[in-house]
């Protein structure tokens, strides 16, 4: 069995459901405290033992390459007394993964976006860290898929129990315990009308697959939406190639294309902040006295 040590990210979204924020940036560039949200996605996958990593990028979100790039003129200004934080901060982007970047000229669904990763991840399996998707946590949860893989040599959906009025949101999976927080996969159903339901559990932003997703995804017709639907291929897969693992992660997941959960991520994690935890605490105690 080959280790897990690639990972892709589908990043090229337009983020129309956090609009106007992401008119002139992606959403992915969208800020938790001082980082962008991707940069906890890659963070995560370095976390896990990921050495590299592809990006799928859409049009004009070529900040994300910036960001994880070096910038000389910044680092000439930060190479001052008192800066030296700052400085390693930014060196520690640029030289977290190896990190890769390769445009999906349409966005014509997250399986077209995983198709586009052929090249690079071979015959090895990777994982795939959803774009939209921030899972925070003390054991990271592409970590927590790759022991699931080394365990049962399948590929793996990182799932969480939904509430049954969500499942249409998202997809429903057909499963049976094996143990603790492991259970077998063999069907699956993306955002299945009332009566469609497997289960309450859904999918929420990790998988690791394995290289027969791309034979098919080859011939993966344009499901829900219009588009070409990982959850459709993933789906052929259970059904025909002896299954897939699914596991109930641990960790607090964080949409970011809902508003709602953006402003969450931003003050739960602002709470954890090593620097201003503290006093944005006292300041949320003083502002609820206004309420």
């Amino acid at each position: 069995m080959k280790k897990v040590t690639k990972a892709v990210i589908p990043a090229a979204g337009l983020g129309t459901r956090v609009l106007p924020a992401t008119k002139a940036m992606p959403k992915g560039m969208l800020p938790i405290v001082d980082k962008p949200a991707i940069q906890y996605l890659v963070e995560e996958a370095v976390r896990s033992g990921i050495t590299d990593i592809l990006i799928i990028l859409g049009r004009n979100q070529s900040i994300i390459e910036d960001h994880f790039d070096r910038s000389p003129e910044l680092e000439e200004k930060l190479a001052k007394p008192g800066k030296e934080k700052a400085l390693e901060e930014c060196l520690g982007i640029a030289n977290m993964a190896n990190i890769f970047f390769v445009r999906q000229k349409q966005t014509l669904g997250l399986g077209h976006a995983v198709n586009t990763a052929k090249a690079f991840t071979g015959d090895d399996p990777f994982v795939v860290i959803y774009g939209d998707d921030v899972i925070w946590g003390e054991d990271p949860v592409c970590a927590q898929l790759i022991r699931a893989y080394e365990e049962f040599g399948r590929p793996v959906a990182g799932v969480s129990a939904v509430p049954w009025e969500d499942v249409s949101r998202y997809c429903s999976l057909k499963t049976t315990p094996i143990h603790d927080n492991y259970f077998f996969v063999d069907d699956m159903i993306e955002k299945p009308k009332k009566g469609q339901e497997f289960s309450n559990y859904s999918i929420l932003g990790r998988v690791l697959l394995t290289p027969q997703i791309y034979e098919i995804l080859a011939h993966t017709k344009p499901g829900a939406g219009g588009e070409i639907q990982l959850t459709d291929a993933m789906a052929e897969y259970a059904r025909t190639c002896g299954g897939m693992t699914a596991v109930e992660f641990t960790g607090k997941h964080y949409d970011m294309g809902n508003k709602l959960k953006v402003v969450e991520a931003q003050v739960e994690l602002a709470l954890q902040h090593p620097e201003i935890g503290e006093a944005f605490r006292e300041y949320l105690k003083e502002f609820c006295k206004t309420l």
